[in-house]
């Protein structure tokens, strides 16, 4: 029995392993929603105008934080993709003790899903979603996690859309420091579309935040070269749900021109799919499901981002080089077959070229799913050095 029961759930855990190359988090096995989307993340007209980075509203979750801290779920004031104020929600871990002055890390969470009852905040296990968050907390730093616009608060989530979820990214930093009267140095670590997401509040932090002081960006395996990704993914079933909810919520988001992309028959298969969360293992034995017949029959233009609005739509997505003085740290698994470890290596040459002071950690081991859980130690050792004031290493042209 024991011998079986072996066996069993080293399949089990080989399935989930592979299952992870989703690039997707995921929880443990039976895990629900800690509660269904409520009135706390509607806002009205009112309540949304204001400066962006300003609490609407918080609440004490009723979850143990880490070392007698204290979680918060929050809804903030923020700015959508055309200026316009919008709220957004999240969450904040607070430490035991007084926090004025303390340094902000900024979680960027990988992907969750494309619809609002698919936020973290949501979560039963929003905490433990956090890749280091209890050495974070050990250490006397607030945690600002964003679940990004249109998760949670309901819009439709721009998807990939990296200036939308760096201000989501900041404005939680804004919100958590109200909260906690932090310090206005801080440090952002995102994993796959949370890399991305830190990437780019790099990019738009002195412009949009500032008076914050960005000490650092850590990214495990982030989406960078967009147009790639997608290309180098079609193939997989992770990959096209990738691609999928891209081209879901950018129809919505941009307007662009979906029916042209995919074939009629695909639809219905894209919407289910952007109506499941991704929470659990059991939801990507779902997912996977779901996303079969894309299998079959997906996209009528295999090469849909080569043209217009898309190639335009993907280019501006993808990250550039950041100001030079902002230190990065890249952790990539070698065995990561969404985001490809050359894609992660040629960003960071580019960001080598800008001169920029970058840090390149390479697990031989992870693929997509396990590398900001293997890496957290790292980052956050890394980050705790930033913030400390440390110059930073630099292993660019060695």
């Amino acid at each position: 029995m024991i011998g079986g029961r072996a066996r069993a759930n080293g399949g089990r855990r080989a399935t989930a392993c592979a299952l992870a190359a989703l690039g997707f988090v995921f929880l443990l096995d039976g895990v629900t929603r800690a509660e269904a989307q409520n009135a706390f993340y509607q806002a009205s007209a009112d309540e949304i105008r204001g400066r962006p980075g300003t609490l609407i509203r918080r609440e004490l979750l009723r979850l143990p934080a880490p070392l007698g801290g204290a979680a918060y779920r929050v809804l903030y004031r923020s700015t959508g993709l055309r200026g316009e104020p919008i709220a957004v929600s999240g969450a904040v871990i607070v430490p035991h003790g007084p926090t004025e002055g303390r340094p902000v890390v900024a979680w960027a969470h990988p992907t969750t899903g494309v619809v609002p009852r698919c936020a973290p905040s949501l979560a039963l296990l929003v905490i433990q979603q956090i890749q280091g968050v209890r050495a974070m907390i050990e250490r006397g730093y607030v945690v600002a996690a964003t679940d990004y616009p249109g998760l949670g608060t309901p819009q439709t989530h721009p998807y990939l859309v990296g200036v939308s979820e760096a201000r989501a990214v900041l404005d939680s930093v804004r919100a958590a420091r109200e909260m906690t009267a932090a310090g206005k140095r801080f440090a952002v670590w995102g994993h796959s579309q949370g890399g991305q997401a830190a990437l780019f509040t790099g990019t738009i932090a002195k412009a949009y935040a500032p008076e914050l002081d960005l000490a650092g960006v850590a990214a495990a395996a982030p989406a960078t070269e967009l147009a790639t990704l997608l290309a180098d993914d079609l193939d997989s079933n992770g990959g096209r749900n990738l691609t999928a909810m891209t081209l879901w919520s950018w129809s919505r988001v941009f307007d662009a021109p979906i029916a042209r992309v995919v074939y009629p028959e695909a639809t219905a298969t894209i919407d289910r799919l952007a109506g499941e969360c991704i929470e659990s293992i059991y939801d990507l034995f779902v997912r996977r499901r779901t996303a079969q017949p894309l299998a079959e029959r997906f996209l009528l233009n295999r090469n849909f981002a080569a043209d217009d609005p898309w190639r335009s739509l993907l280019a501006s997505n993808t990250p550039g080089a950041l100001p030079a003085d902002i230190p990065v740290l890249l952790a990539q698994g070698a065995a990561d077959e969404i985001v490809r470890p050359q894609v992660t290596r040629d960003y960071m040459q580019e960001l080598c070229r800008a001169g920029s002071k970058v840090r390149f950690v390479l697990n031989a081991n992870a693929n997509h799913g396990f590398i900001a859980r293997d890496s957290a130690p790292i980052a956050v050792d890394w980050m705790a050095d930033r913030l400390a004031g440390s110059d930073a290493p630099n292993e660019c042209g060695g």
